[in-house]
């Protein structure tokens, strides 16, 4: 999606502030936080050898592929929050599905995704759900959108917020919102990944 898209998409439906995640940078959210005209939250999927962990509330890029001490280390030298996204989803090879890490790390999360518009199985949403119940944490939903279509899947309404202390305490008492993505949406990113590599090949 180009920036223009994203803002426009946002003011279409209503939707005065986003979450920007992109893999292994920073840079997409910063660039749209410059010229949005409502809240971006900097945020990045940093992958561990376990899976992902999402850094909120970023002021600069955090290197990919690095131990899950070390992704929740840097977050937390930003003084960003800790988020973990579509836990035990099996479909995606991203998916933090090793139960005894995510218990090891389990004090220092902060949120817990439990419903990700494109994941496709419940089962996973209801550990998820299990997980965060278990160890008292804050939830979230997420449109994990790829495209203009998808943003706004997953949506939170919430009291305003300046701080990331105001918005885990929005977000503790927000209403949640979700409604699944089309599987086919699954073929149309693997494809445009696919066109990326070719032309980053050739």
């Amino acid at each position: 999606m180009s920036y223009d898209q994203v803002i426009k998409t946002c003011l279409e439906k209503g939707i005065n502030g986003v979450a920007i995640a992109d893999h292994g940078t920073t840079k997409g959210a910063r660039d749209l936080q410059k010229i949005a005209p409502f809240k971006i939250i900097v945020c990045e999927e940093v992958r561990t050898p376990y899976g992902e962990i999402m850094g909120m509330f970023l002021q600069e890029d955090i290197p990919d592929k690095i131990p899950v001490a070390e992704a929740i280390k840097l977050i937390r030298g930003q003084g960003g929050l800790v988020n973990i996204p579509h836990p035990f989803d099996r479909v995606r090879p991203s998916a933090f599905r090793n139960l005894k890490v995510l218990e090891s790390i389990a004090g220092q999360v902060d949120i817990i995704e439990v419903f990700n518009s494109r994941s496709l199985f419940p089962g996973a949403e209801s550990r998820a759900r299990a997980f965060a119940a278990r160890h008292n944490k804050i939830i979230s939903y997420g449109s994990d959108g790829h495209s203009p279509s998808e943003i706004g899947y997953a949506y939170v309404e919430m009291a305003d917020f300046n701080t990331k202390e105001e918005f885990l305490s929005s977000l503790s008492i927000a209403k949640l919102y979700g409604k699944k993505s089309s599987p086919l949406i699954h073929i149309i990113s693997s494809a445009a990944r696919l066109r990326r590599q070719h032309g980053q090949a050739g």
